[in-house]
């Protein structure tokens, strides 16, 4: 699990993205793009995730290593009781147990999840799957491998401005 993961603030946008879409695949590619859109904009990322090039696409690795502790299967062990805040069902749904708590997301946090929905949450598996596979970031890295920040950051449209900001 990254040193720079925000596990209360990261539980909270997975109950938050699961009161709008709750199919485990369509959280984790949200949570992607709700952190390009952030770095994008606000020069950050939401939780301080970081990715894995998995097989059906970029994946949030301390997210994921948080639903697999919810789900029962999990190597980590996670402090901050995500068990109580969502349950996952037939290792595909994520269920909320309780609203989210919104002292751990900021404005721009709540902006960015919610573009992300807006814009993702309603395709199909098929549509989304094909997006994140043509994402560069996640082309570049290696099977199973890191998908680097830096490699995130260069595909967006503002990389030079971006990597600028986070290197004063």
């Amino acid at each position: 699990m990254s040193k720079f993961l925000d596990v209360k603030k990261t539980i909270e946008t997975i109950v938050y993205v699961s009161h709008k879409s709750n199919d485990l695949f369509h959280i984790v590619k949200i949570l992607f793009f709700a952190d390009k859109f952030h770095l994008e904009n606000y020069g950050r990322l939401i939780t301080g995730d970081h990715y894995k090039a998995m097989k059906e696409g970029p994946v949030p690795s301390g997210a994921y290593d948080i639903i697999k502790y919810v789900r029962g299967d999990g190597k980590v062990q996670i402090n901050g009781e995500p068990e109580i805040a969502f349950r996952v069902e037939g290792n595909k749904k994520i269920i909320p147990l309780r609203a989210p708590n919104l002292e751990y997301l900021s404005e721009s946090d709540i902006e960015c999840l919610d573009k992300a929905i807006e814009i993702y949450a309603p395709m199909s598996f098929n549509e989304l799957y094909d997006i994140v596979h043509n994402e560069q970031s996640y082309i570049n890295a290696k099977p199973n491998g890191d998908i680097p920040l830096i490699s995130i950051i260069q595909s967006l449209p503002n990389s030079k401005e971006v990597l600028e900001y986070i290197n004063s």
